[in-house]
């Protein structure tokens, strides 16, 4: 299992319609990802943590050229309950992803910042004590839960490296934070519409810039987190009542 990623990440906003398109012409070069199973999609949650004030959050929509973010992520379709705490952290235009595998409940206790894990491995210490760190200073918090489904296609041979990702039905909730156990959820990103993400090591080949140029494929800023975040506000928003001379009437100008 690769324990650190240090890779180019271009995201694209991509019409579903258009994906049966392009994935004849995506098979020509890359293969299936093997977790993906028999029908090649398989189903991501992540748990996301932020400080008081959202700093992760602003961050992002300030686009920050540094900026870190700490989460737990689960596959719901594996069988075990096998968690990977991640600290996903962006250097300029460099992605850069350490991560550490471990049981759900030990995930939960490590971002919590309630103990110090103590693991034998050298570099694998390093990341639970930058997750300490982290948790502690920052007083990071459960903020958001993501959700999505995936369908992924990799290099082997000819592009070893390069990923290839399709998210879709893009979906949050801001309560309820076990991983464990299913909630609803509401969309927060336009259900039509699948964020296409390209993952590569140095460089992207050629053939895929031109293929993404034939197929009109529009780059994007989008992060699922921050979608998440403003669909809860957005639904908060929605659903206040004000009354006129009540005290929860808006501040006049």
């Amino acid at each position: 299992m690769i324990k650190r990623f240090n890779r180019y990440e271009i995201k694209y906003s991509v019409p579903v319609s258009s994906f049966r398109h392009l994935k004849p012409d995506i098979e020509r070069f890359l293969g299936r990802d093997k977790h993906g199973g028999a029908s090649g999609f398989y189903s991501i949650a992540s748990l996301y943590f932020d400080t008081p004030d959202l700093a992760c959050y602003t961050n992002k929509l300030d686009g920050l050229l540094f900026r870190r973010k700490l989460r737990i992520r689960v596959y719901p379709d594996r069988k075990d309950d096998t968690a990977f705490v991640e600290i996903k952290q962006r250097v300029n235009r460099t992605v850069q992803k350490r991560r550490l595998a471990m049981k759900l409940k030990d995930a939960y206790a490590m971002c919590s910042g309630s103990q110090r894990f103590k693991l034998s491995d050298a570099d694998d210490q390093e990341v639970a004590d930058e997750v300490y760190y982290l948790v502690t200073s920052l007083r990071l918090r459960p903020k958001n839960i993501i959700a999505y489904t995936r369908q992924a296609f990799e290099g082997h041979v000819v592009d070893p490296g390069l990923r290839l990702t399709f998210d879709t039905l893009v979906r949050t909730r801001h309560a309820d934070f076990d991983l464990e156990v299913p909630h609803r959820t509401q969309i927060a990103f336009p259900a039509h519409l699948s964020i296409m993400e390209v993952k590569a090591n140095e460089r992207v080949p050629h053939w895929l810039t031109s293929l993404l140029a034939r197929h009109q494929c529009n780059l994007t800023r989008v992060s699922k987190y921050c979608h998440g975040i403003a669909t809860i506000a957005n639904r908060n928003m929605s659903q206040r009542t004000i009354l006129p001379g009540s005290t929860n009437s808006p501040p006049r100008d």
